[in-house]
């Protein structure tokens, strides 16, 4: 069972809920990793801060109010309950052939988009047209080891801006197959500001990656409140 401790968000005036009992860990300090970590901090949520240099690592986790300790990431594969990839689809599969087993029984999280530069200023998916890297990546792992796809649908500066909208919050959508995961990786959305909405298992992941109904730069095209996000699904 997950705990949660509900914290009052002296600035907003409102209680967010925050994961106790399960270290998180986010692993990746680029733009989209960075931008998690502020958004947790912000939303009272303590956290693991992995990447390939550490000292890097620690400089941003010490602008976090204490919420983030910086650790390498063999020690957040270690520790942590919760991991969050924030890197690229193929470093994603690098990391999974890496640590395998140690792996297994852990909630992964994953925020990737299988695109590279096409040449044109646009992007192109390094995956067949009808893959998502949601379904591809959770085959790769230990067996009993959920994935749960989140936080890829909006660009990192989308990520950043339209956190802790009011009065009413724009949503993040998510997709897993485990109950127990996904409930655990919406109280993270909540904690990262947003509102999560549940699209279904990861059958419906690719809808989540660029190029889906669901992504910001997909048919959505935009930021999207709980009503309107409804009736996208």
């Amino acid at each position: 069972m997950f705990k949660l401790i509900a914290r009052e968000d002296t600035t907003k005036g409102s209680t967010t809920m925050t994961i106790s009992g399960k270290t998180v860990a986010i692993i990746g300090a680029g733009n989209i990793g960075s931008r998690l970590a502020a958004g947790f901090a912000a939303g009272g949520q303590d956290f693991l801060l992995a990447g390939r240099d550490l000292e890097a690592t620690r400089k941003l986790a010490s602008d976090f109010d204490g919420h983030a300790a910086a650790v390498s990431v063999g020690e957040a594969v270690e520790r942590a309950d919760v991991l969050v990839l924030a890197v690229w689809f193929d470093a994603f599969k690098e990391f999974i052939a890496q640590y395998g087993e140690r792996l297994a029984g852990k909630v992964i999280v994953d925020p990737t988009n299988p695109v590279a530069p096409d040449g044109n200023g646009g992007f192109r998916k390094i995956i067949g047209e009808q893959e998502s890297s949601g379904q591809i990546l959770a085959d790769l792992l230990p067996a009993g080891t959920p994935l749960v796809k989140a936080f890829g649908t909006l660009s990192a500066d989308t990520l950043s801006a339209a956190a802790r909208r009011e009065p009413e919050r724009a949503v993040l959508f998510y997709a897993a197959d485990d109950d127990a995961a996904g409930n655990l990786i919406a109280d993270l959305i909540r904690a990262d500001g947003y509102e999560p909405v549940r699209v279904g298992g990861l059958d419906q992941s690719i809808r989540l990656e660029v190029f889906g109904d669901l992504h910001e730069f997909g048919a959505l095209g935009r930021v999207v409140t709980k009503s309107e996000a409804l009736q996208s699904i």
